[in-house]
């Protein structure tokens, strides 16, 4: 039984970390909106009790639970909040998502910042599930980037989680990623592998070409995770074959709906797309309060 509002299958680790980001990312959004206090809502009597309903404006997925539920409950512990959708369901157009009751000043105040958390990850899961269901049965795993909004990391990482895809490292110390800039400050791919290998740090250490030289070179080097920038299909295919299991490739660089299912087919195993978390388009949902 899941006794959380995330999806199933995460760690406890993963859980911890991101109720930890819930609780940072909910009080930073009231702080910015609310400062020293809701002047609209203190117009209303202090103790006036009232329900609310949250529409879906459009299909999507829903993701962002936890951050919707701790807006409210930050602004007042007993607000009641039940909902009609699982987390990562998908929802349609004009379906009625939660509703909650609860002290009216509270449930206006935390209104929009809420319904921001919620808007937001539901369109990176919902983005995502689109690229997933685009390569089903393809073997390969659709990956996000660092490519984030800022203080969003997390829980835009999960949102591509809800959505089907898998998540790459989460910043700059949990996994190494060479780029060309550090290969020329290196001297060279071999080079640089030869000292990634040496510091044995316990993490992924992924390197990027952009020819089937450079993947010769790193192969060579003892590369056993590849990223394959901006190649074309025919060079993607010449890539998997050339390599022959002996490493893992993920082609990344203009990767849109119209053209990830024959990426996927070339045989790569991992297909990273910056715009899941880059290009955001909020969900659009509506919330209608009434008093008691």
């Amino acid at each position: 039984m899941n006794t959380h509002p995330f999806i199933s299958g995460l760690s406890p680790e993963e859980i911890r970390h991101l109720q930890e980001a819930v609780l940072l990312n909910t009080a930073a959004a009231l702080e910015e909106d609310l400062g020293s206090g809701d002047l609209t809502a203190s117009l209303l009597p202090a103790d006036l009790k009232a329900h609310a309903r949250v529409i879906s404006r459009e299909a999507a997925v829903l993701c962002g639970k936890a951050w919707f539920e701790a807006c409210f409950h930050a602004l007042d512990t007993n607000v009641t909040i039940r909902w009609h959708v699982r987390e990562g369901e998908a929802i349609h157009a004009d379906q009625l998502l939660c509703e909650l009751s609860g002290n009216a000043r509270a449930l206006l105040s935390a209104e929009r910042p809420a319904l921001n958390f919620l808007q937001t990850l539901s369109g990176t899961a919902t983005t995502t599930r689109r690229y997933a269901e685009a390569i089903q049965g393809a073997g390969a795993a659709v990956m996000d980037t660092r490519k984030t909004v800022p203080g969003l990391r997390l829980a835009q990482k999960y949102a591509v989680r809800t959505g089907g895809g898998a998540n790459q490292r989460t910043g700059l110390y949990d996994g190494i990623l060479i780029k060309e800039n550090h290969i020329a400050a290196a001297g060279g791919i071999a080079q640089v592998l030869e000292a990634a290998f040496a510091l044995d740090a316990g993490v992924p250490i992924q390197i990027e070409v952009e020819n089937l030289d450079e993947l010769n070179q790193a192969l060579s080097a003892g590369a056993r995770l590849i990223l394959l920038d901006n190649f074309d299909l025919d060079a993607l295919r010449q890539a998997v074959a050339l390599t022959h299991g002996r490493a893992v490739l993920e082609a990344s660089g203009n990767i849109t709906l119209d053209n990830i299912r024959a990426i996927a087919e070339t045989g790569v195993q991992r297909i990273s797309i910056g715009s899941l978390t880059k290009h955001l388009r909020a969900v659009d949902l509506s919330m209608r309060v009434a008093t008691l």
